[in-house]
This record gives structure tokens, sequence and C-alpha cells, in this order.
């Protein structure tokens, strides 16, 4: 009855998905699994399995051995049991047939819903008995202990016991039966002695060896060294088990047997441990605590040996965390977790219905141990189980996962199961729809392509039906049917990155939207393939390593699975735990031998592989540390303190650090009575310090001290001897007054002598020194007690100083004497080489120092040990051969970087011959030198030393990096850095990474690599209307520094509408031009994005162009005007050798000194892109105001005055053309002003007063821009375009002149550019006023047509010169030297056919100034208008 019930149940859970709800997890575990068990042969064994769980009526029960089902249907021997366990019948098992020997596995199998496995099992069987050897017969003194031994295999071991003559022996704490079968007898006496032999029972037929004798001889005899007749082994052990480490050792006399775990005594308190058989080591109830290194060590009176072993603790897996049952849709991705704990570190296997997971692009392990299903599929459903398995046993948990129908709705206590990626796919039921759904979404594109993750964009349905969208990106490998879904992070966004991509494969993606009545229509398919990686090869796999000495370890490696190509070579990486700095080797083939590393230090290695595409991954870092040794080095600063007529204290430092090679064990103590080589005594301790008693009174010692290790005993220091007092002193109380004290005067010291107290049957420890100015309470100093003068100084001159000697012990200080002392004043002093013998008359107690100088040390090399640390060494001339150094002496070394302006030194003290010094900078040079000091004596100087640390990895980011738009190309930018501040190296190159996603994972940005030290690069083809990300870093020879700061740009949305229209707007509509010269100057405008086709623009064109037509008509006009008068006046003659220049000029002519004040001649607009100002010698006619000549200047002419500027100004960030203000001094040597032409691309519409030919286009023109004053006051005029060629003259003093603040705002920044071949003609000019202007001529006279004779013109030659010099020009509010202008020349065939008349013209000063003022007028006027 009961068997149909769970069948109807099993029926019905079968039908539910065919329900609106979800159906019920199946309840279905194992309530009992196989354990590992010992079978004996012919007898039989049975292996337990139970399954529990509703189904466990239905569930069919198999076994699995070594992986294969068994068929128990057709065995004869082997049975399934009705409860699901395992009988075999008779257990077989010989030497060449062992068919029941194995692992065994438990299955349970569910019909149409799948299977769960136990744990797994192994059935060992007992051999045939046998004795691998016989014992033998063995002779022990009373009192000591021996070993019988059973050589018997593992599994006989626990059927073996022994019998002394056909008796059982019995087991106490006094004899021991070890697991391998041997018999420990300890503290043997007559009644041991006996017959014995190893008996194997319980497997058959009784098995026994041969008999053999104990002899037990008296225990008086002869001394007999120490022999180990059984040590520990390393062994490992589960926890809970009984270990038994043994240590029987044989000698006369008798040792005693001390235990200590990791150089630390056994604790025999706990009740766990015991100490049995003379020296065998119970532990009972292992824990994980117990593991450790354990050594045994036996000691005599007349020697000690030591043995030691390893005993791991192994525990068995468990879980943290097991995996939990699922609900889930198709396409969905799930995680099963999975978290266990053991050690070793367990291994873990998925399985599915029985048959293991492979892992595969669907089937991942995540986050070590957990399961990760993509795109789930119907036939995903299942059992899942983890199997955790490490050498102490296995472990299994399972769980079940359900995929439902779409339109039934997920219980909300299975979401938390779901990835990070489906955890809001819960689809609602379909009594939850009350309208539509959303249309498809439309536009779905791919916005951002990389080699393993794709950005998709889309826009919204057409018919959203509601509020609140959301999107699910379904995607798949092309032609696959198991598709993945991913959803937007936020309601109503409307992009996702898909990440965890193939390189070079194509996906398939759908978008479907969702509303609260549920999903929408699927938008079309987009097929996409992923970008092509460069096969570099994947990491070596099985990268194992083992330490064959203290300083070598072997590596070994397997051949990489990923990589396109033949490996080239592997690249080893090693570093020392706990240091930085990681170096490599190129090595070949698969495995290496490393050697000369450092004894017992741990290091990390890893490997990578190198193909013909550059290096692969790196495998993970593997720790291994290098074996023990024995010390390299003795213990330091030791120390000898006679305490009294019997003893003697040693105190002593570890040895340096690096020189241990292993776990310290003891500190060995030798010493002996000097003269007396044979007979040395030896204590052992763990301490720094030991004090040694019992020793003769009188009697001079001598010491020595090594450590050890579990290898043994290192280097020993040298003898050092100390004499013990003939009597024992008193400290029962404190010494008395010392018996003289004197003091000696000098300048800036005074030197203090004393005798000790009277009584010399106290323990003097030492001395106290106090002092100060007035009162002995202002300082205080203590010294040795065998010292007998002291030298106090750095004290004030003429000052009065009071003085106080105390001698002192352990018990305080006795009673003081006092003196006093004036110092010296300065203009009285002494000689400073003091001899202190003539100055006190006490030569039993005041010995004199040695007065010579000591030698500095030689032979400094400074030894560069890493990137932050320089070994420094020398030698020291003043000790022995041998270079030991036997006194107190120590070494005072300095450093610092070899920069001159650096004058700061970092110093130590050190008392060997050596000092590392570290915490340096990487990749720097720094200088060493050393001083010795002695006592009060010191040497100078050394000869320094130099070393530069090595190369490390970049510590900082590249920094300012900024992201700039490339003028008329939207879709490229250009990024710009400064170097890192901590470069600690060459830098080799930068990447770049950039992303749409700031969040990101590192690896999944667009990567761009820079080569060599530039500091900007260009990206292309960017997506418009886009927020980008970009980072860098820096590297160098030894790899990768940090990652930059984020940086964020938008690129712009579109393409410029009208590229003619910005170039003619010109300086008004910078931010939308596009300038063809190749600098835009400091401040350029071009870097501002964004106006191009606005609205507002247009309209500002349109004020521009009608207000520059007005300000034309007037120019036109006052200039007719002016050109009417000026041809109604011309000068009456020129001069006949400067004729020809004098009626070409433009800006005016020669006049006599007397007329020179009646010269104003108007202003000229120098073009404010292309000047070139040159300086000239003085005018060889310095009556003359203004020269002007076409002729070029000869090559004989200074190359040194000839310059070139360009200057960048935020006139023409503004738009506007600025008047130059150039002062000159009082008495200025003459300048030569010339100007030629821009080279843009619309140069042929200026306007020009002659036929120009302009320069050809290699030519490269120099730019300059002046920043002018700001005057409110002042009207400032421009023009649309600039013209070729323009007038030059000078402006008469304005009524109100600029004051000096607005002439400082003026400033020009100059660029080189040597032209290859040209150079315009000059103009001489010497100005008749501290202060003139070059203003735009207000007249424009066509290109096609000759200026007439009224408006004087200056057609230019263009000759070839030799490259001129740059030069530089400050503030014009200065005054300075003249410079040189350069001004656009004619063609060389109007030269002869436009020559002006000789006659020149001359202006009226107060006609001129009505003009300006009328002028300004206007000027004044059309600013109005503009600004309206």
């Amino acid at each position: 009855m009961a068997e149909r019930h769970a069948r109807l149940l099993l029926f019905l859970s079968i039908l539910t998905p065919q329900c609106s709800a979800a159906r019920a997890f199946t309840p279905l575990r194992f309530s009992v699994e196989p354990t590992d068990t010992l079978a004996v042969r012919g007898l039989p064994a049975v292996l337990n399995c139970s399954v529990a769980g509703g189904e466990a009526a239905v569930a069919r029960v198999e076994w699995r051995k070594d992986g294969t089902f068994l068929n128990l249907a057709a065995d004869e021997r082997r049975r399934l049991l009705p409860g699901g366990s395992l009988f075999i019948g008779a257990v077989v098992h010989s030497k060449h047939n062992r068919p029941d020997e194995g692992v065994y596995q438990c299955t349970a199998t569910l019909d149409s819903l799948g299977s769960i496995s136990s744990r797994t099992a192994r059935l060992t069987v007992a051999g045939v008995p046998r004795f691998s050897g016989q014992p033998e017969a063995v002779s022990v003194h009373a009192g000591g202990s021996e070993v019988l031994n059973c050589e018997v295999s593992a599994e006989l071991g626990p059927f073996a016991h022994w019998e002394r003559a056909g008796v059982a022996v019995e087991m106490d704490g006094r004899l021991v039966q070890l697991p391998n079968g041997a018999l420990v007898i300890s503290e043997a006496s007559s009644a041991d002695a006996g017959p014995y032999r190893c008996v194997i029972e319980g497997l058959g037929p009784l098995k026994a060896s041969e008999d053999v004798q104990l002899h037990v001889l008296p225990g008086a005899g002869l001394e007999e060294r120490l022999e180990v007749l059984l040590g520990p082994v390393s062994l490992a052990k589960p926890v809970g088990e009984t270990v038994l480490l043994p240590c029987v050792v044989k000698g006369s006399p008798v040792p005693t047997i001390g235990w200590m775990r990791n150089a630390k005594a056994v604790d025999q308190s706990d009740e766990r441990i015991s100490v049995i058989g003379g020296g065998v080591l119970r532990i009972a109830n292992l824990t994980s605590e117990d593991s450790g290194t354990y050594s045994c060590r036996a000691d005599n009176s007349n020697e000690s040996v030591e043995t030691q072993a390893k005993l791991t603790v192994l525990v068995p897996p468990q879980f943290l965390k097991k995996p939990s049952n699922i609900y889930a849709h198709e396409a969905m991705d799930i995680i099963f977790e999975c978290n266990v704990t053991g050690f070793p570190a367990p291994t873990v296997k998925w399985v599915k219905n029985g048959d293991a997971v492979i892992p595969s692009d669907y089937f991942k392990i995540v986050n070590q141990h957990d399961l990760q299903v993509l795109g789930l599929v119907k036939s995903d459903e299942g059992f899942y189980q983890c199997m955790a398995e490490n050498e102490a046993g296995n472990i299994q948990a399972g769980a079940q996962l359900i995929i439902l129908e779409q339109d039934v709705a997920l219980p909300t206590s299975a979401v938390p199961s779901l990835t990070s990626a489906t955890t809001d796919h819960v689809a609602s039921g379909p009594g939850e729809r009350p309208g539509p759904a959303p249309t498809a979404p439309r536009d779905l594109v791919a916005s951002l392509v990389s080699t393993r993750f794709i950005k998709l964009t889309w826009r919204l349905p057409a018919e959203l039906h509601g509020e609140n969208l959301t999107y699910s990106v379904f995607h798949s490998l092309h032609g696959s049917s198991r598709e993945r879904v991913e959803n937007t992070t936020a309601p109503g966004e409307m992009q996702v990155t898909i990440q965890n991509l193939m390189p070079d494969t194509k996906y398939t993606f759908r978008v479907v939207a969702s509303n609260r009545n549920g999903l929408g229509e699927s938008s079309p398919p987009l097929t996409v393939a992923t970008q092509p990686e460069v096969q570099v090869p994947g990491p070596a796999p099985n990268l194992q390593a083992a330490s064959i000495t203290s300083t070598s370890v072997t590596l070994t490696w397997e051949r990489p699975l990923t990589g396109n190509g033949e490996i080239h070579t592997y690249k080893l990486y090693y570093s020392e735990k706990g240091q930085d700095t990681e170096q490599d080797l190129d090595v070949a083939g698969l495995s290496y031998t490393m050697t000369g590393l450092k004894k017992f230090t741990e290091y990390s290695f890893r490997m990578v592989a190198y193909n013909k595409h550059g290096p692969g991954v790196s495998t993970e870092d593997l720790l291994i540390q290098t074996l023990s040794d024995v010390p390299s080095a003795a213990p330091q600063n030791v120390s000898l303190e006679v305490q009294n007529s019997k003893s003697i204290m040693i105190r002593w430092q570890p040895p340096p650090p690096g020189t241990l090679n292993g776990e310290l064990t003891a500190y060995k103590i030798r010493y002996r009575k000097s003269g007396r080589r044979g007979e040395a005594a030896e204590v052992m301790t763990t301490q720094l310090s030991q004090l040694i008693d019992g020793l003769d009174s009188g009697a001079e010692y001598s010491f020595r001290l090594s450590a050890s290790t579990t290898n043994g005993t290192g280097p020993a220091t040298e003898w050092l001897t100390a004499e013990t007092f003939e009597s024992d002193l008193d400290e029962s109380q404190v010494p008395g007054m010392p018996s003289s004290l004197h003091v000696r005067p000098l300048v800036n010291s005074i030197v203090v002598s004393w005798t000790p107290p009277e009584n010399q049957y106290i323990v003097v420890r030492g001395y106290s020194i106090a002092y100060g100015i007035g009162s002995p309470h202002a300082q205080t100093i203590k010294v040795d007690y065998k010292q007998r003068y002291y030298s106090i100084d750095n004290l004030d001159p003429s000052s009065h100083y009071v003085i106080t000697l105390k001698a002192f012990n352990n018990m305080g200080e006795g009673i003081p004497v006092y003196e006093s002392a004036i110092t010296r004043s300065q203009s009285d002093p002494i000689d400073p080489e003091i001899d202190l013998f003539e100055l006190f008359h006490h030569p039993p107690h005041t010995p004199a120092p040695d007065p010579s100088p000591m030698l500095p040390p030689v032979g400094v090399q400074a030894s560069v040990v890493s990137h932050d640390a320089i070994k420094v060494s020398w030698a020291d001339n003043s000790l022995p051969k041998n270079q030991k150094i036997t006194d107190s002496r120590y070494y005072t070394i300095r450093w610092k970087t070899n920069i001159p302006a650096n004058t700061k030194y970092k110093v130590a003290n050190a008392t060997t011959l050596t000092h590392t010094v570290a915490n340096l900078k990487a990749n720097t040079l720094y200088e060493f030198s050393v001083m010795v000091t002695k006592g009060r004596r010191t040497s100078t100087w050394s000869m320094t030393a130099h070393g530069t640390t090595f190369e490390t990895l970049p510590t900082s980011a590249p920094k300012d990096v900024t992201v700039v738009s490339k003028e008329g190309r939207p879709r490229t930018i250009n990024i710009n850095w400064q170097p890192p501040s901590e470069a600690n190296g060459k830098i080799t190159g930068y990447i770049i990474y950039y992303s749409t996603d700031v969040n990101a994972e590192v690896h999944d940005w667009v990567v761009e690599p820079v080569m060599g030290n530039r500091l900007t690069h260009q990206i292309q083809e960017l997506t418009l209307d886009t927020t980008y990300y970009f980072k860098i870093q820096a590297r160098n020879s030894k790899g990768m520094g940090p990652l930059s700061d984020t940086v964020q740009f938008r690129t712009p949305k579109a393409e410029p509408l009208d590229k003619m229209s910005s170039d003619q707007v010109g300086f008004q509509g910078k931010a939308g031009g596009r300038s063809t010269l190749p600098d835009h100057g400091f401040g350029s405008s071009l870097d501002k994005p964004g106006i191009t086709g606005s609205h507002e623009n247009h309209i500002l064109v349109i004020v521009i162009i009608v207000s520059v037509g007005v300000f034309t008509i007037v120019a036109v006009v006052v200039g007719a005007v002016l050109c009417t008068r000026r041809s109604n006046s011309q000068q009456k003659k020129c001069s006949p050798l400067r004729k020809r220049a004098a009626c070409k000029s433009t800006n005016g002519s020669h006049k006599s000194k007397s007329t020179s004040k009646d010269l104003k001649p108007p202003d000229l607009w120098i073009h404010h892109e292309r000047v070139e100002m040159k300086p000239i010698d003085k005018s060889p006619e310095p009556n003359l105001v203004m020269t002007e000549t076409p002729i070029p200047r000869n090559t004989q002419e200074p190359s040194g005055h000839e310059v070139e500027e360009s200057v960048s100004t935020l006139a023409g960030r503004r738009g506007v053309r600025p008047k130059i203000m150039m002062p000159f001094d009082p008495q200025p040597p003459q300048p030569v002003i010339s100007a030629h032409p821009i080279h843009s691309l619309d140069h042929l519409h200026h306007h020009h007063h002659h036929h120009y030919h302009p320069p050809p286009r290699g030519y490269l023109h120099h730019q300059i821009s002046l920043r002018a004053p700001a005057t409110p006051s002042t009207p400032v005029p421009y023009v649309d375009r600039a013209p070729s060629s323009e007038s030059v003259r000078t402006q008469p003093p304005a009524p109100q002149p600029p004051s000096a603040a607005e002439l400082q705002q003026s400033e020009a920044v100059i660029k080189e550019e040597d032209p290859p071949s040209y150079k315009p003609p000059s103009a001489h000019v010497h100005p008749s006023h501290p202060m003139k202007s070059f203003a735009v001529p207000t007249v424009s006279v066509s290109a096609h047509n000759p200026p007439s004779s009224a408006l004087p013109c200056t057609p230019l030659l263009a000759q070839p010169v030799p490259g001129v010099k740059t030069a530089s020009i400050g503030t014009l509010g200065r005054a300075r030297a003249p410079v040189a202008v350069t001004v656009p020349s004619a063609p060389d065939s109007a030269e002869t056919s436009k020559m002006l008349p000789t006659k020149e013209t001359a202006y009226e000063t107060d006609e001129l100034s009505e003009e300006m003022a009328h002028l300004e007028g206007l000027m004044k006027d059309l600013n109005a208008i503009t600004t309206a």
C-alpha cells in the first residue's frame, strides 16, 4: 500500500509542470553512506548504503566500483541487500587477482527526475600473512632501551602482536608496540630477558616469526656512545586519531629524552600528550594545532643527539555552505553555491544526475567552487551534487534544479539563487496581465565592439503600453539554441554591455521590452562578431616546485593549453616573500632548477610563456620554501659580565637576519678555563642570556657561543675571556664617595677626572656625572666603572658650571662629590691638542688618550642590492690583516643623492665593515662615504663610492590627463598627459584604456598602446554623442604602473553643418571655424566645440557683415579726403640718393630735421597673425625722422639682428584684431618693419594694394598675435579679412595716450620657425615719438587696379636671405630695443612700372588731428550699433 501511494505521488509530481503552479522539490538523500573498510581474505564484507526521503521507496539503488556500475544480477558473490547495502560473500584476494579491492560508490535514481551519488569508500583487503624480514637477537644494559622489529606490511600491522616464551606480552608504560609492529622495551631489567617472537593472528592460521633472544647486561659498564635505534618519521594522520612518535636512543650513561614542537618544549600537562616506553611520544585525539616539526633530543653527561620529523594533521572536508534547490526559467543564468574547508585544501567537482560536469562555455566553475550554468535549457533539469575530497576523506551535498514554463511565476524564495544578470527576470502569472505588452524595441545596434564585450543600444518601442519599461537582452552563439539573458540595470535604460565573450566569434542578439503586463515582442535578431584577439599563450598548467637543497628549487610545468603557434621561450618570475622586487629569467623546456637561493626562505614563482605574439597569461603565484640548514653566522654582540667570584653572566643577540637558515632550536655555550683546551663544558639554552655559575675564584674563563637549528650547529664566535673576582664584593650597600675629582676648564668643554672610592670591597657598576650652569641638575651622563676621565663638551664660554660625580651599583647611587669651574673666554683659548696626562698628576687613574687621528676607511664600495637598497662595504687599515674588530669602534655611513643642489646627508652607524642602506629611491644615483669612530677619536670621511638603484615598477600614475576634441573631426580626440612623478625608471611606453562603461572590469576596456615617451595620442572613429572614460598607465622595463584617475569626455552630437560659413566668420566664430594654420596659438578657441550651426551665430555673422560694410564705406570716404589733401601738398623735392625709396613709400617720406616735427603720418594695421620684426643698426643720418628703402639688406649684415616671431594672443581668441601698441625709447635705433601675408585658404579673397603672388605652400609662415590693452574709451576697429599688403605709417601722439598699466597688458609670445629661402624686404623707420601704433589703412584698393599717386605705396622686393634667429618680446609697456616687423612684399615686375612721384606729401597737425577726431566719432557710433 505504501509503495502504491509513493508511485501516485511521483506520478503527480511529474504532471505538476503542466499546471500553472510550480511543482515541489523532490526530497532525495542518503541516510547512510559507505565508509572505508578493511576486509579479510575469504571472509564476507558489507558496504552500507541507505536512501531517505519521500521518494526512497521507489528509488533505484545501484553500486559502482572504480567508476563502473556493477552487474549484481549476474554476480554470485555480490548482491544488493534490501536496504541498499552491498554484500560480498567471500572476499577474493591474491597476488595477481584482487577483484574486490577498490573504490565503491552508491547511486540512487528516480526515473524522469534524476539520480544522486554517495561519497566514495575504499575497500582494502588484508593480504596473506607473511614476514618481509625476521627479528634479530639483541642485548641491552640494565635500565637501557632496545627495539625488536617485526617486519610486516601496513595492512597486517593491526593483526600483529608479540609473545615472550609463548606468552603474549602485556603492553604498559614501559613496553610499547608501535603501529608497524615493532616492540620497544625501555628501562630493561633481567625479567625482560628471554625468547621473543612476532605473531600474526586473525587472518586464518596463526603465523609466527622466528624466536629471538633478548639479553640484559649489567648496568655498570663502560661508557657507550649514544645511538638512535628508532627515531620519528614524518607522517600524516587525520583529525581525531592517535599517533605514536618513537624515539629510542641507546647509550651509556642512559640518556634522558626530551621532545620539542616547533622549537618549543612539548606541553606534557595536556592529558592528550604523554611520553611512554622511555621516549615514545603519544598524542591522542589529534587536532589541527598538533601539526608541526617534532624534535627528539637525547642527552647524557657526555654528548647529545637529536632527530626530528614532521607531523601533518589532516582535516577531512567540511561544508561551510551547501548548494540549495533552485527554480528558474529557460535562458536564465544560475549559480549553485558550494563552500568547503579542510586540510589539505579539498578539490571540488560537480556531478549532475550522477555524471561529472565538464566545464564548458555554459558550465563554469566560479568563485573557486561554485557552479554557474549559463543560458538554461529544459535538459539542464536534475540533481546537482558538490563533491569535495582530500587525503582525509570525501563528502557530498546536492540540490535540485527545476525549470518552469515561462507562464509560471518563480517563487520569491528562489530569486536569491539566480545570478546578478537574471535576479529580476521573474515572469508574471497569466492572471497578472490586464493590458497589452510593449511592441518590439527598434534600431538595435552594436555601438562598441571589442574582443570580449559588445555594447548594445536601441530605441523605444513604437507602442509602449505603459511606463517604466525594462529590457531583457537575449544572446547566444550564432547558430546555437542555448540563449542567455541580460537585463538592464534600471527602468528605461536602453543600453547594455554583454561581457565575457569569446574573441573573433559571432553572436546573435535580440531585445525584449516588458512592462507591468509582461514581456513584449522581440526585436529582429542582430548578428555581431567580436574582434579577433592576438593569440598569446595561456597559463602554463600544473606549475609545481620542490625544494632540492637549502639553496635550490626545481620547478616543472606543462605546455599551455591555449595559444597560437610555437612556444618560443618561458620566462620565470620569482621574488623573495615580503620583497616588492621581482626578478625574471628565460628558461627553455618544461623544467628548471634554480640555484643560489637563500636558505630557509620562502619564494614566490610564476611562469609566463612567450610565442611570436609576445607574452601570454601568467600562472598564479606558487610559494615554496627552501630547505633549512645550519646557521651561517654566529650570534652577535656577545658580552660577558662578572657577577661575583663564582659566576659570569653572558649575553648576546641572535645571528644577523637571513643567516639563521632554519628554526632556532637552541644556543650552545662552550666555556673553559684559559689554558685548558681539552676540557670544555657545554650549556644549551633558548634564551638570549645565561648565567654560568660554579666557577673558580680569581680564574680566567673563555667563552664561545653558537646557534643551532634542526640541521645542526652553526659557526661559533671567537673566544671571549673574563676573570672572576678574587673574592666576592659587597653590593648590599651603595658605593662610597669617589676619592678625588679634578676638573680642567677649556673654552667650550671641561675635562673631568677622578679616582674610585676608597672602599674597594663595594661593587661599583659605574659613575654618574651631572653638570649645569649654577646647578648640577641640567645634564646627567653615566659612564662605565672602568673609566677614569670624561670630557664634557658643547659648553658656553665664560660660564660657571657646577659638576657632581657619584658612583653607583645595583643598590643605588652613592654620595656625590662636588666641583665647579668657569669655562675660558673666546679670547683666551688654550691648545686644543691637550695632553690629559700632563693635565692631571694622577698617572694610575688618568690614562691619556692617543692623540693620533684615526685613519679613514678605504676601498669603499657600493653594491646595488635592489631598487631601494645598496650595500656599502669598506676596509679599515687600522685593523689587523684579518679585519677582525676587537674593540668598541663603530663606523658612520653617510649618503645623499648625487645632485649638486642636494647637500643634505643621511647617516647611519654600524659596528661591522658592511652596512645595507635601505628605503632609497628607485633608479637614483647615490654617493656614500664612511668614517670610523673609536672613543673620542674620529677619522675624516673616506673617498666616496657611487651606486644607482635598480629600476622598479612605476609607483604613480600619469598625471594631468586631458582629452580635447579634434577640430572639424568630432569622431577624433587628442588625449594628453604628463609623465608620472615616480617613474622609477625610463618610461618605455603608455597604455591608454577607454570605455563607455566606467564600472567595467579593466580587461574589458579598449586598449591603445603608446610606444616611447610620447605625451599625446590621437584616437579616431569614436561614436557621436557618447560619453567615454579614459585612464592611462605608464610602463618601464620592469612592468606597468598604477592606472590614472578616470577622465570623462563626451563626443559632439553631430558633424559641423557649414564649414565654409564658419571660415568666413573667422575671428568672430572661432569655435565653429577651422583654421588651416598649423598652430592655433595659446588659448585658441578652436578647442571649444559647440557653436557651429547655431541660430545665434548666423545672426551674429549678419550683424558683423553689416557693421564691416558700414565701416568700409566710412573708411573709404575718410581715406579719399586724406589722399586729396595729401596730393595737393606734396613735398617740394626728394633727395636724389633716396628718391626712389621715398616716392614708393606708403608710410611717409624723408624730411629734414627742421620739418620733422610736422610729419604726422596716419596709423597702419599690421597683420595680427603674421608679423616679423627685425632690429637694424642706427640710421647713418640721425637727423632723419623716417627713412624707407626697397633695397634688401646685404649679406654682410649681422644675422644676430634678424628675428622671426610667432605670437598667439587673447585678442585672437576673441575674434578682435587689436591695434599693436609698440613702445620705443625716446631716441631708439631705427627698426626695420616688414610684413608678409598669411598663407591661408582664403588668401585669394583678401583686398590687395598691389598684385601679390603668395609664397610657395612649403614655406612656413610665422604667426604672431599681440594682446592689446582693453580700454573701454578707445574703440577698436576691425575688418572681416586682413589685407595681404598694408601701408606703414606712424601715428601722431594721441590727446590721451595709454597709461603704463594698459601698455603692460600687451604681451607677445614669440615662436621660431626658420624659413628656408625667403626674406621680404624691409623699411627703415625712426619713430618720432616713444609710443607709436600701427593701424589698418582706411582705404582698400582693388587688387586689380594700381593705387593712385595720391595714396603713396611701396612695392617691396622679395629677396632670399640667410636664416633668421628668433627673439622674445616681453611686456610692451617697458622700453626696449627696436624690433623688426615683416611687411608683405609685392612682385618684382611691379616695382618699376608703379613708381610714385618724387613729390612728398606733408600733413598739417591741426588738419590731421581734426580728421582723426572725426574718425574716432564714427568708430564710437559703429561700436554702439554693433553692441546693440
